[in-house]
């Protein structure tokens, strides 16, 4: 029987020729039989993708000889071999869409200017020695629905790119004095959040390394977490044990769920795209907190045709 894993990770750094990188990372994964999203840009790269356990220890080995990409920090979970559709690798501006490339800098090391990391054990300490402390969730909204920090502040925002305006509005100007941690994911958009925050004033940021990930394997469902995480592939969410609390409320009667599911309303009724979701042309696409009574019949491993967002409903 084959194992699969998933691998989640990134790496900033400068990169002189993007569309070589493309290239040789396109060739690793084909070669390896890996699926998945893969972005680079002149900041670095950030990857998920999947495939057998073999394929995926190949790849690590391999990725790391390029020496920019040598502690890359990776991060693995269980697969089923499902998880993507296809393999997509692209350069862009931006290896998070923030619509700011020109204001992020990135030395060997990282991003320059970000949030002080703080590992989970840290992050306790940093909440038990302070009164004051405030998490930032630094994803869609949508995401946050399922699972989030305890207390944490959650930005009206439909895409990465909502958050420049979000900063800007005025809204959260009274935290610029408190401590901030930022979280994500894995990590990736908080290295560039917490960048953009220090830059826009807020004096006390922090973010999680290693991303929510990092901290459910410190801490699971006993700490500060609550809920489960909201992940861009097939299985559109995972938990950290068999005791994750269920905070999500279903779109249409409000029963409590955590499964989240595409919309498939036809085009012509089509709702905002979430931009970070591969595109399945035709349907709306958007992604829909629905319990299973409300749900409709579905296929294997997609949402079928009775999901509807409340906005095609």
């Amino acid at each position: 029987m084959t194992v699969h894993k998933v691998l989640l990770y990134y790496r900033f750094t400068p990169i002189p020729d993007p569309e070589a990188i493309r290239l040789w990372q396109w060739e690793l994964c084909q070669r390896l039989g890996l699926t998945g999203r893969i972005l680079i840009s002149k900041h670095g790269i950030n990857g998920t993708v999947g495939g057998s356990v073999e394929a995926c220890k190949q790849y690590v080995k391999t990725t790391r000889q390029y020496e920019a990409f040598a502690d890359i920090d990776w991060k693995w979970s269980e697969g089923t071999g499902n998880e993507f559709p296809k393999l997509s690798v692209k350069a862009r501006p931006e290896v998070v869409t923030f619509g700011v490339p020109d204001e992020i800098e990135v030395a060997d090391d990282g991003v320059v200017g970000g949030g002080a990391h703080l590992s989970p054990e840290q992050v306790h300490e940093l909440v038990e020695s302070r009164d004051d402390v405030v998490f930032f969730d630094g994803r869609n909204a949508w995401e946050a629905e399922i699972g989030r920090f305890r207390g944490a502040v959650v930005p009206n925002t439909d895409t990465t790119a909502d958050f420049i305006a979000e900063l800007e509005s005025g809204r959260y100007d009274e935290l610029k004095d408190k401590p901030v941690v930022t979280y994500c994911t894995g990590g990736i958009r908080c290295e560039v959040l917490s960048a953009l925050m220090v830059n826009r004033g807020f004096e006390q940021v922090f973010q999680i390394d290693g991303g929510i990930v990092r901290y459910g394997e410190a801490y699971g469902d006993d700490g500060l977490w609550e809920g489960s995480l909201a992940v861009f592939d097939g299985r559109e969410r995972i938990e950290f044990s068999d005791h994750a609390e269920v905070i999500g409320s279903c779109e249409h009667c409000g029963a409590p769920t955590s499964d989240v599911l595409r919309c498939q309303a036809p085009q012509d009724q089509q709702a905002p795209q979430d931009q970070q979701a591969p595109q399945h042309p035709g349907i709306c696409n958007a992604r829909v907190l629905i319990c299973e009574a409300c749900s409709g019949p579905r296929a294997e491993g997609l949402s079928g045709p009775g999901v509807r967002c409340v906005r095609c409903r």
